[in-house]
């Protein structure tokens, strides 16, 4: 199987976003530090997310892992993390849970092509889509 999946670049606070996404999401998060394998070239970075891994009940897989202070950090710009579907009261869940501590760039409501669409930047900097399918035409 292959698969395409998001990987964000945090500073360092991997771990806590990665956390708020498993309560958003739901699902099993695996965390390894750069300090589980030895692999903190600087003794500040050995408790920061070398690899993290949610896998959600719906399928999802977010990754993600802290910049080492070796590199420099970019914060992520110029894509967005999509989540659809067509279970109307599954993605006002996520909405609402993305939204706390975030900023509502377009709100989750009825765009002219149906079904509902919104943009957020979450609390961590991260910029989501999130959308309800519209309706067969009959």
């Amino acid at each position: 199987m292959t698969r395409l999946n998001p990987y964000i670049s945090f500073k360092d606070n991997a771990r806590e976003a990665m956390e708020f996404y498993q309560r958003v999401f739901g699902g099993d998060l695996a965390i390894d530090t750069f300090g589980s394998y030895d692999m903190g070239q600087d003794p500040a970075d050995n408790d920061r997310v070398m690899h993290a891994q949610l896998e959600t009940p719906d399928g999802f897989t977010l990754m993600a892992a802290d910049t080492p202070s070796s590199m420099p950090y970019n914060k992520p710009a110029g894509v967005s993390v999509s989540v659809s579907g067509d279970d109307e009261a599954q993605l006002q869940r996520f909405w609402d849970g993305l939204t706390d501590g975030g900023s509502i760039v377009m709100p989750f409501e009825t765009p002219p092509w149906g079904g509902r669409f919104g943009m957020l930047t979450d609390r961590f900097g991260i910029d989501w889509m999130v959308a309800l399918n519209a309706s067969p035409a009959a």
